[in-house]
């Protein structure tokens, strides 16, 4: 049996007041397409922190088959050696806590000026299996660490600064300097964040990341693999229905009325292949179709100061591409036709492969976006040239907007498209074939 997991990066730190009720929704939201667990990110000094570490544990272990663990933010603040120890030691022996080798999966968000402390948390909680992410140091030099940890996370999921496509180069280094430890692959559908509190402001290239990113994993067979991120808004990243009191203030502008609960339509398979090592085992739903797009073109208006990657100097709007991205997932062939404003194409997947990757430029044309597979169909909203209201284009103006599915098998409950009823987002159209 494959040992071989994959999880869902989760902010502890948006849950202010979160209810336990809604621990459960989202972990049997994640459950049923098959992720099996969340990484807890936590800081070291949110008051709601011990409530909500509590309810998640309380809430996986009542949904059984679902695992946690903490992922200690060092970049949020100064984390002490004892409170490591204690949150380590208060669920250690829960049902839901993750393990390996019998000991504590344990992970972080940097850190690696804490390295030294480990080898004392050990010490005091009975050992741990400790995968860090220290991605500021580099594979090799996380690579000079090895005596300090038992795996490494790469939170390298993104294309880099003026790059449209993401390489399995940092990938490759990693496994290559853990010399057999494991190795934790970051995968992530989206990036765009403008949080001027924190001098955030920039965009990745990610119209086909989520395809790339998968097929990548089956080039690497990492030993896990950690989706980033679950609920992180603010960076434009969430795989989750949207629950609007955890988006961070200032994000709401590019989040509501964006759900990417979609992306999630995908992810049994993309999962049973990579568990199994195999891309060609039996597809787990009906056959299926997924899109998203941005519903203005990249240079509509300006670009809001918008720079393409992290740290580049070039403009978003030179790494954003005009198109609808569709992933199709089919048990033999089949065609799928896409259009903009009643103006498309005809796409025929690839032989011989169950899922395949499309795109359809927007080529100056505007209107609803509808997708035709099986005798189905399902529209999304209209690509307009009208300048969004806030005066530039924000890149993330990108929403996961329909699948096309069998009704039996893919029920809105399952795959429903982030709405929550507050937003007035209209409702995911989920058809049967």
């Amino acid at each position: 049996m494959s040992q071989r997991k994959v999880f869902a990066h989760y902010m502890v730190g948006l849950t202010d007041g979160q209810s336990l009720q809604q621990w459960l929704n989202e972990i049997n939201q994640a459950k049923r397409v098959g992720i099996d667990g969340f990484a807890l990110n936590i800081g070291p000094s949110d008051s709601w922190t011990a409530t909500q570490l509590h309810q998640a544990y309380q809430a996986a272990e009542q949904a059984g088959g679902f695992v946690l663990f903490i992922s200690f933010d060092m970049a949020a603040g100064n984390w002490s050696v004892q409170q490591v120890v204690d949150l380590v030691n208060t669920y250690k022996n829960s049902g839901a806590q993750m393990k390996v080798d019998g000991k504590p999966f344990v992970s972080t968000f940097e850190g690696p000026g804490w390295a030294d402390n480990w080898n004392a948390v050990r010490g005091q909680t009975g050992g741990i299996f400790l995968v860090p992410d220290w991605s500021s140091l580099g594979a090799y030099g996380v690579g000079g660490k090895l005596g300090l940890i038992d795996g490494a996370f790469s939170w390298g999921a993104w294309p880099q600064a003026g790059q449209q496509k993401m390489n399995t180069g940092e990938d490759t280094a990693y496994k290559s300097a853990l010399q057999g430890k494991k190795y934790m692959m970051g995968v992530s559908p989206h990036f765009y964040t403008n949080l001027p509190q924190w001098n955030k402001n920039w965009y990745s290239s990610s119209e086909s990341l989520w395809y790339d990113r998968w097929q990548q994993v089956m080039e690497i067979m990492p030993d896990f693999v950690e989706i980033i991120t679950w609920n992180d808004y603010g960076e434009s990243s969430y795989i989750c229905d949207t629950e609007a009191r955890q988006i961070v203030q200032g994000a709401e502008k590019y989040v509501n009325g964006f759900p990417h609960g979609g992306f999630r339509a995908i992810l049994p398979y993309f999962i049973a292949a990579y568990k199994a090592g195999n891309p060609n085992v039996p597809l787990p739903h009906d056959d299926l179709a997924v899109a998203w797009y941005r519903t203005t073109p990249a240079r509509c208006g300006s670009d809001g100061g918008t720079r393409w990657g992290q740290g580049g100097g070039a403009s978003a709007a030179d790494g954003a591409r005009d198109v609808v991205s569709i992933v199709t997932a089919t048990k033999g062939a089949a065609s799928i036709t896409v259009e903009i404003g009643g103006q498309g194409q005809t796409f025929n997947t690839q032989p011989g492969k169950v899922v395949s990757y499309f795109e359809l430029p927007f080529a100056g044309r505007t209107g609803p976006v509808t997708l035709k597979m099986n005798g189905r169909q399902a529209s999304g909203p209209a690509i307009s040239n009208n300048c969004p209201p806030c005066g530039h284009v924000s890149v993330q103006r990108r929403r996961v907007c329909f699948v096309v599915a069998h009704a039996n098998t893919v029920s809105p409950g399952c795959f429903q498209l982030g709405r929550v009823p507050a937003m007035s987002e209209p409702e995911p159209e989920v058809l049967g074939a």
